[in-house]
């Protein structure tokens, strides 16, 4: 199995499912459980479920949230470096969850701002990186994670980029963050975030001006499923069966999670748009943006 280097925010998720419509300013029957969560370690996650081999970069505060994350990355067989940073927060992120399963977020990212080159381990030992844009567009780390992907480009080490939302870019503004999707060697974004770097509504259109900057690029699609096209290449659509949502979060961790995995295998993008889906399509039945069943 393929040997992954995910770097990103490491958070607890505070989820809170809503029984019915909003009522602002009064009380809103809910569901509310906390979890493990980030984009980058949740991706972590599911490829640690598939059994491959997962080394993540984050920081992680001197609390009780930050011994949560740890646990879990432990019984997952992670392997990170085991820091609690004295005086920091460990990131945490409130998740409203409404009837339909989609969801809104609201994150305090603490610890993780500090990422940087300090932080990374042999690159020698990978096959690829996973990279959260969490981290890239965040200001308060954005130059450190530059100079972590300047490290990885010299080693040679192919790196998988996730934008992270169109609410985090736009600290930067399309111009810069679409300038800095030109270090990648592979895209995964969904369609939203796909606009917002192109102005380009349609997918497809989005895809072939994405696939100008890099080699490769997958644009996901909520229920109808997911597109890729490889430069020169003809346009792949990956549609899925219809599927009732319970919580939406982290879907599109778990999508990266399968396509890396494949991708890596066998740098098939037909069956590796299928690989994302399916890990995807279980993240939606399923409350939290990890998988459900421990590895025990």
């Amino acid at each position: 199995m393929a040997r992954i280097l995910c770097i990103g925010d490491a958070m607890l998720d505070v989820i809170v499912r809503m029984q019915g419509p909003m009522y602002l300013g009064s009380d809103t029957i809910s569901q509310i459980s906390t979890h493990a969560g980030g984009a980058a370690a949740n991706t972590a996650t599911w490829l640690a479920s598939t059994s491959h081999s997962v080394f993540y970069v984050c920081r992680l505060g001197d609390d009780a949230a930050g011994q949560v994350i740890a646990n879990q990355l432990d019984t997952w067989n992670i392997e990170f470096k085991r820091e609690f940073l004295s005086g920091h927060r460990t990131g945490i992120v409130v998740v409203l969850v409404d009837q339909n399963g989609e969801r809104s977020m609201f994150p305090d990212r603490g610890a993780n701002s500090g990422l940087s080159e300090i932080d990374l381990p042999d690159l020698s030992r990978f096959d690829a990186v996973f990279l959260s844009g969490y981290s890239l567009f965040n200001p308060l780390s954005q130059d450190g994670v530059l100079r972590m992907i300047d490290q990885i480009r010299k080693a040679n080490v192919k790196i998988f980029f996730n934008p992270g939302s169109v609410g985090v870019m736009s600290n930067l503004g399309p111009e810069i963050c679409r300038a800095r999707t030109q270090l990648m060697d592979l895209l995964i974004m969904n369609e939203a975030e796909a606009e917002f770097l192109t102005g380009q509504s349609d997918t497809k259109s989005a895809l072939e001006q994405l696939s100008q900057d890099v080699e490769t690029v997958v644009i996901t699609a909520n229920r109808k499923g997911a597109m890729g096209r490889l430069r020169g290449q003809e346009i792949i659509d990956s549609p899925i069966k219809p599927i009732t949502a319970i919580d939406s979060t982290g879907a599109g961790d778990a999508f990266a999670a399968g396509f890396i995995g494949r991708w890596i295998e066998s740098k098939d993008l037909e069956s590796s748009l299928r690989a994302g889906n399916s890990l995807a399509s279980g993240c939606v039945a399923t409350i939290g943006a990890r998988p459900s069943v421990n590895p025990e």
